[in-house]
């Protein structure tokens, strides 16, 4: 059963993550729509409909939608394959179109067939991609476009080179900047006195004193003085007609274009699976533990897209840098994102002079932190101490997306993982029982022998359709080997959203090498249901009490 969420529960701490989301999102906007050969404004537009309108129809509670350095590279070429981008905007229209359709078919149900380790590597790469990008926007060096995640950069040169580079472009005023704004930020997260001012984010006063500073360099005739190259650079309209000029539609003329059709299919699918994988993300990232519907996803990515659009704006994915930005500012509700969308609204229209101030220094102070929390070292250590068949899947998609990218790195841990899975763990021939259970049953799930990865999916309906006051006993008495994807499915059920719907778990029969972390009140054992799906290896029984 869904519970009604009410989006203005938590607003104290939404508000002051959508802030922190807006002025992350907002040099990405501009950097991303710059290196995909599209007007300015057109990324505004996608963050705008990304936040306000997929934030709404999503049903991710930190997830945040936008234009997507992925898919830049698509869009470059489209638009001067297509050669114009009102026709390029007919194969976005249609793009969302199909995101729809597959979203009624169910296609997001293959998210939950991403292993763990692969997300978890997914997101240490990306980290240490924020942080190498990042730093020479920290020195004034700002020769990338801001939001580039990709190894060989558009300037010729690529992530290592650039920071050597770095020596040679060195801006004091930026470096002091940085420095200002990385202590603000991690003092911010650390002293006790300071947490009670939550609904004023670090952030915020990182860049209203990176500002500050800028114009006092300024004022005074400083060498430190930070010039407009390195400032955050919003097209500022200087009339409503020129403002509206800005707007372009989709040439509908197109539609008889083979080529629109073949764009909007691909842009459909990479996007489609760059949000399904950010999705999964997300979901991991959230300190609750809640799930996202990835089907309604889909269809609210397509929505989005069509608007995005009818309005000239980029197509746009969940994307992970904002997300993760999201999540570290407390966001608790959906409610965060809607508000980064609504900002960015509100700020092109009333004070893009003032954006125009802010150092692109304070916010690469910004995204570093970001990128630490996502590859911390803690990550890297728990991964190896689970053995070579979780960490060997999580550094090859980390490298992976570091040297070449996101959909090849995820590519290359979730084969490496199904390789692992057929060494180790023989097919068996199992069979299908399901009954069905009331309120009050005592419901027993018995694990197979071997329970992969694979079986994430089935188990996790399985628990997720548990009803309220009900008792679970989960037995893995009989079984060999369990994933650590399992586990942790099991662990987060029991203590998260057993918790909430009064559901009785014990757990049983767990071996010790296969104990749940963190999970000292729970006997040292673990207990599984059987739903013997004959795929996916399952069985549910039921004892009426």
């Amino acid at each position: 059963m869904t519970k009604k969420i009410n989006l203005f529960a938590n607003l104290k701490s939404d508000f002051a993550s959508g802030l922190v989301v807006f002025l992350v999102a907002l040099p990405l906007c501009l950097g991303i729509a710059m290196a995909s050969g599209a007007p300015l404004f057109s990324g505004i537009i996608s963050g705008i409909i990304g936040g306000i309108v997929v934030g709404y129809l999503s049903t991710s509670h930190i997830s945040v939608s936008g234009p997507a350095a992925g898919l830049t590279a698509i869009v470059l070429t489209a638009i001067t394959d297509l050669g114009a981008f009102d026709i390029f905007l007919t194969a976005v229209f249609f793009a969302g179109l199909i995101q729809l359709i597959l979203g009624f078919a169910k296609a997001g149900s293959i998210s939950n067939y991403f292993p763990t380790n692969v997300i978890e590597g997914m997101l240490a790469g990306i980290g240490i991609i924020i942080i190498l990008k990042q730093l020479p926007h920290a020195f004034g060096y700002d020769n990338d476009f801001e939001g580039d995640q990709a190894f060989s950069q558009m300037d010729g040169s690529n992530t290592f080179s650039a920071l050597f580079n770095i020596f040679d472009y060195i801006q004091i005023g930026s470096i002091v900047i940085t420095v200002v704004s990385m202590v603000i930020l991690i003092s911010w997260d650390n002293f006790p006195f300071l947490k009670k001012l939550k609904l004023v984010p670090g952030a915020l006063i990182a860049v209203a004193l990176g500002v500050i500073l800028n114009e006092i360099f300024i004022g005074s005739g400083s060498a430190l003085a930070i010039g407009k190259e390195h400032l955050v650079s919003l097209p500022v309209p200087s009339s409503f007609e020129e403002f509206k000029a800005i707007i372009v539609t989709p040439n509908l003329s197109g539609i008889m274009n083979p080529k629109v059709w073949v764009v909007a299919f691909t842009i459909a699918i990479v996007a489609s699976i760059e949000t399904l994988l950010s999705i999964e993300a997300a979901d991991r990232m959230d300190v609750q533990k809640r799930y996202t519907d990835t089907n309604k996803e889909l269809k609210a990515q397509g929505i989005g897209n069509m608007v995005s659009s009818l309005l000239g704006g980029l197509p746009l994915t969940s994307v992970i840098v904002r997300s993760s930005a999201n999540n570290n500012s407390g966001a608790m509700s959906k409610m965060s994102t809607i508000i980064h969308g609504s900002l960015l609204l509100i700020s092109v229209l009333a004070i893009p002079v003032v954006l125009n101030k802010i150092p692109l220094a304070t916010l690469a102070a910004i995204l570093i932190l970001v990128g630490y929390k996502l590859a911390k070292p803690a990550t890297f250590i728990r991964f190896w101490e689970k053995g070579k068949y979780q960490f060997v899947p999580f550094i090859a998609t980390l490298l992976a997306v570091v040297f070449l990218d996101l959909l090849k790195g995820v590519a290359l841990g979730i084969i490496i993982s199904v390789i692992f899975v057929l060494k180790g763990n023989l097919k068996r021939a199992y069979y299908f029982r399901k009954e069905e259970y009331e309120d009050g049953d005592v419901i027993h799930i018995d694990l197979a022998q071997e329970v992969s990865f694979l079986n994430k999916a089935a188990i996790k309906q399985t628990l997720s359709h548990i009803p309220e006051n009900s008792k679970v006993i989960i037995d893995a008495k009989d079984t060999v080997y369990i994933a650590h994807d399992i586990l942790d499915l099991i662990y987060e059920f029991k203590t998260t959203r057993a918790v909430d719907n009064n559901i009785k778990v014990k757990l049983k029969g767990f071996k010790k090498e296969y104990q749940l972390e963190n999970s000292t009140d729970i006997q040292n054992y673990v207990t599984i249901e059987h739903y013997y799906d004959a795929a996916k290896r399952v069985m549910v029984k039921k004892e009426i009490t």
